[in-house]
């Protein structure tokens, strides 16, 4: 009986995290939306809107170890409504100002920064209480619901932004965000995040580790696990080289090819609804047999499809021609994003102990995170000096060739001994 209502509980769970996910998530895109529109047509340069998206980074990158110690020592709900109230507060601070003196660069980049801060408790929290809040075998399906919801947002958001932007006062975007990260709240003050967790109780009396202690326990636990030490290293340096794509994307669109607000929020709905084909796919499908090797070749296929985000710089196309081609190369970009990220993020959830999970995750945030800013800063300059096209082109050579050697075939058979016969399997639907 207690079983069958653990499982029941887990259903609530599964939903309430996924419209709480919606939700607050709608209302963080259409207000990330609206701002990255505002910078690049209120200064017009790349290397401000570069300069926000590493006030987005660059916080998370240095917060993120010390969000794991808090996240496995602490009551990982308390966390997480903790954050979603911070970030209701820093909105409403931003709303003020605006409302007062106006909106700034300054004002803009310290909300951002605390958004970022908030976020990252936020996240890496709830990334370490899946296997807490639902059962074993629906995890993959939580994850892909939970993917299913950051898309539907990502696909209404942009459409909702591009149609209220210019027609509405900036105001008006920060309360539809801070109205949506309000019953975020509320959701996720009905949740039990212990109800499947495998926490080992804290001993009475028992000496606890310091934060040192504790995030260098973390780092030695990592160490053990090979296939998360290579995921590490290629998150590294691939988020480095995205940042061609953070910063280009946008600043081609919005300043090179002159798109209407309308129309760049119709592409970026477009990413969503291939991250959300894919997602369905995955919450009905059975686990991925050899993560590693799906990931290495989605990463090649997003090596092309950067490259491919040129094209219409150098060959004249019609608006309403540009316009068709970014909708259909940002729904296979969204595609390729979950065969990537889905197959490890499940595979990582089963792998990983719970009480390291915390750790485990801010540490590979962290690495993940750490050149993204430096990648920020220098796209952003090479975009205001050099075609971008040719950046474009010479990132995603160097994204492949990453790819190519640190998930080499040697690699991969180390990390899958499955693959004895020294050659990778064709890919079949089945592994996808």
């Amino acid at each position: 009986m207690e079983d069958a209502l653990k499982l029941k509980k887990a259903t609530y769970h599964l939903w309430t995290f996924t419209i709480s996910k919606l939700i607050s998530t709608f209302g963080a895109n259409v207000y990330s939306f609206a701002i990255s529109f505002y910078i690049l047509q209120m200064t017009g340069s790349a290397t401000n809107f570069a300069a926000n998206l590493i006030c987005s980074i660059l916080p998370r990158t240095l917060a993120a170890p010390f969000v794991g110690y808090v996240a496995d020592n602490y009551s990982r709900k308390a966390i997480v409504i903790c954050s979603q109230i911070a970030t209701t507060m820093a909105i409403g601070g931003l709303l003020i100002v605006s409302l007062n003196i106006g909106l700034s660069l300054i004002a803009i980049y310290t909300t951002t920064c605390i958004l970022s801060i908030t976020s990252t408790f936020s996240g890496v929290t709830f990334s370490s209480s899946i296997t807490g809040l639902v059962d074993e075998a629906r995890i993959q399906k939580a994850m892909s619901l939970n993917q299913m919801s950051i898309s539907l947002a990502s696909i209404g958001s942009p459409a909702v932004g591009g149609l209220l932007y210019g027609a509405v006062s900036m105001p008006v975007f920060l309360i539809i965000y801070m109205f949506a990260s309000s019953i975020a709240i509320i959701l996720e003050s009905t949740m039990n995040f212990k109800l499947f967790a495998k926490r080992k109780e804290k001993i009475e009396g028992e000496k606890k580790e310091t934060m040192w202690q504790s995030m260098k326990a973390g780092l030695n636990y990592l160490k053990l696990q090979p296939l998360l030490i290579i995921v590490i290293w290629v998150a590294l340096l691939i988020n480095f080289l995205f940042g061609a794509f953070e910063v280009g994307y946008s600043y081609i669109l919005i300043e090179k090819l002159k798109m209407t607000s309308q129309h760049f929020g119709l592409t970026q709905g477009s990413f969503a609804v291939g991250m959300l084909v894919m997602s369905l796919y995955f919450s009905v499908r059975k686990e991925v047999k050899f993560p590693l090797l799906v990931s290495k070749r989605g990463i090649i296929g997003m090596g092309a499809m950067i490259a491919g985000i040129s094209i219409p710089l150098m060959i004249s196309l019609s608006p309403n021609a540009i316009f068709a081609y970014y909708i259909v190369l940002m729904f296979g970009f969204g595609i390729i994003l979950m065969i990537v990220n889905t197959p490890l993020q499940v595979m990582m959830q089963k792998q990983i102990d719970d009480d390291y999970k915390g750790r485990v995750f801010s540490l590979f945030e962290t690495a993940a995170m750490a050149l993204m800013p430096l990648g920020m800063v220098l796209y952003g300059f090479l975009y205001d000096v050099l075609p971008a096209q040719w950046i474009l082109i010479i990132t995603a050579i160097l994204l492949i060739g990453v790819v190519l050697i640190l998930a080499r075939p040697a690699i991969v058979r180390k990390v899958h001994p499955e693959l004895s016969d020294g050659k990778e399997p064709k890919q079949r639907v089945e592994t996808v």
